[in-house]
């Protein structure tokens, strides 16, 4: 069920009505409501997959209950391996079987040995990388004592599928949202409200900035033959909104139609696009994801306190490993190993961790070299999403011989220039918006506060109408593909 579809718009009110008016005061009653409505949000892409969910919570509910029970650090391992095994077996197979199977023929064509291999038939389930980290995320937490385990199966199995956030995040950890579901929820008018302002941001964010991108992106990625280096570049400047309005748009929707039932859930964007360096970017892009690897990996690899060719190390093995977790393709791979190149002067000079504050914070606009620094991190950011769009590598090959040549000086030229023109305008409205919000959890939080109401309901009134306008398509997320 997409967020930007009639079916959703019919579901969650029916949802939010039984929640508190049926099953007020009523905990237990309240999550059976949302795990029975979280199957069926997920049920109405593929039913068929709804055993996969249930399989890997029953797995990682009675890994917690025993990891709980067991003292011996040896049978504790072993207990957590069934936990991976279950994990990473559902999404190597889903997602990286063919991959794996063509570049396994691949390499022994390489080695003058044919072999003939057909591509399995595999449906990927949707947010199966993120339900994945979710769950494993408990079992390592618990194996870590970090968190006593769930006794209470039905909380837990709402906590795994709760369906704001099941198949495009953010990644919550059990330490933060799972005492959610074990504690009374009150309503609260305030939260809700916010909660309906962030929903309608992430709305326009996806249906009136990334969609209508999308249409110029896909346009131009699609024939790059055709295409001079100037109009690709500007397709990739198209990408990068597309993808930041889609995906930064879901977590708002999320974050929001969660707050809508008394939860909380994680912070998932923090304004990338105003970053000053990539260190920087990569803490405001997908944090929930970020820090997953920092946790999980990064830091149990030794982090940064192992000296610094080891710390080069471990950031192209958390790079590598994102690049991977986001498709079976090279080209995943190759934009990870970018920003790992992209990170190592940052590392060297130990610069790392300079701007942790947001850009102008007590100023309305950024100094010269504020500008400066967010225009190259940008610049960084955009060519390294030129490996993200590209097909497989020989898509790549031919864009980057057109981006490294002369005719990147050349005027764009592509069908529907004009529209386009109009887009980018959108574009940087938004981006205004963007700014002026920057210092809070999402742009609209805040916004207008000072100003009367009917100039605030115009532009809440302004932002719906061009969500209807725009919403005719109703393109699926981006990162459902992941």
């Amino acid at each position: 069920m997409l967020f930007n579809s009639i079916d959703f718009a019919v579901f969650l009110p029916i949802v939010f009505v039984l929640y508190w008016f049926v099953f007020k005061n009523n905990q237990r009653g309240q999550n059976i409501l949302l795990l029975v409505a979280s199957y069926i949000f997920y049920g109405w892409w593929d039913w068929r997959f709804l055993g996969l969910i249930l399989f890997s919570t029953i797995v990682d509910y009675y890994v917690g209950i025993r990891l709980g029970k067991e003292e011996r650090e040896p049978q504790r391992k072993l207990i957590l391996l069934v936990s991976i095994l279950v994990n990473f077996g559902f999404l190597g197979y889903f997602k990286y079987a063919n991959f794996f199977l063509e570049n396994f023929v691949s390499v022994f064509s390489f080695l003058g040995q044919e072999i003939s291999a057909r591509s399995l038939n595999i449906v990927l389930p949707v947010g199966i990388s993120f339900y994945t980290f979710q769950t494993l995320s408990y079992s390592i937490d618990v194996y870590k004592n970090k968190l006593e385990p769930s006794r209470d199966f039905l909380a837990y199995s709402a906590y795994v599928s709760f369906f704001p956030q099941l198949v495009a995040g953010p990644i919550e950890r059990a330490t933060r949202l799972l005492p959610q579901f074990l504690t009374k929820r009150e309503f609260n008018y305030q939260k809700a409200v916010d909660g309906l302002r962030q929903i309608l941001w992430g709305l326009f964010k996806k249906v009136v900035i990334a969609d209508s991108c999308a249409l110029f992106a896909n346009q131009i990625f699609d024939g790059v033959a055709d295409y001079s280096g100037s109009t690709i570049l500007l397709g990739a400047v198209f990408f990068a909104f597309q993808i930041y309005g889609d995906f930064s748009g879901y977590s708002d929707i999320a974050i929001g139609v969660a707050r809508l039932f008394g939860f909380d859930l994680m912070k998932n964007f923090a304004f990338p696009y105003f970053s000053r360096d990539i260190a920087e970017f990569w803490r405001r892009w997908h944090i929930s994801l970020t820090t997953w690897f920092r946790d999980y990996l990064y830091i149990p690899l030794g982090g940064s306190r192992t000296g610094t060719w080891k710390t080069i190390r471990n950031i192209f093995i958390i790079f590598l490993v994102s690049g991977l977790w986001h498709g079976a393709n090279w080209t995943f791979i190759a934009w990870g190993a970018l920003n790992a190149v992209y990170f190592l002067p940052l590392i060297l000079l130990n610069k790392n961790r300079t701007n942790l504050e947001i850009v102008g914070k007590e100023r309305y606009l950024p100094t010269v070299k504020e500008l400066f620094s967010i225009g190259f991190t940008f610049g960084l950011t955009v060519f390294a999403w030129i490996f993200f769009r590209a097909e497989n590598l020989d898509h790549l090959s031919v864009i980057l011989s057109k981006v490294f040549s002369l005719s990147v000086f050349s005027i764009p030229i592509f069908f529907g220039r004009l529209k386009a023109f109009w887009t980018l305008l959108w574009v940087v409205f938004f981006v205004i918006i963007e700014w002026i919000g920057r210092k809070n959890t999402h742009a609209l939080e805040n916004f207008g506060e000072k100003w009367k109401p009917v100039y605030r309901w115009l532009l809440y009134y302004g932002l719906i109408y061009s969500i209807l306008i725009f919403g005719g398509s109703k393109q699926q997320f981006i990162y459902f593909q992941f």
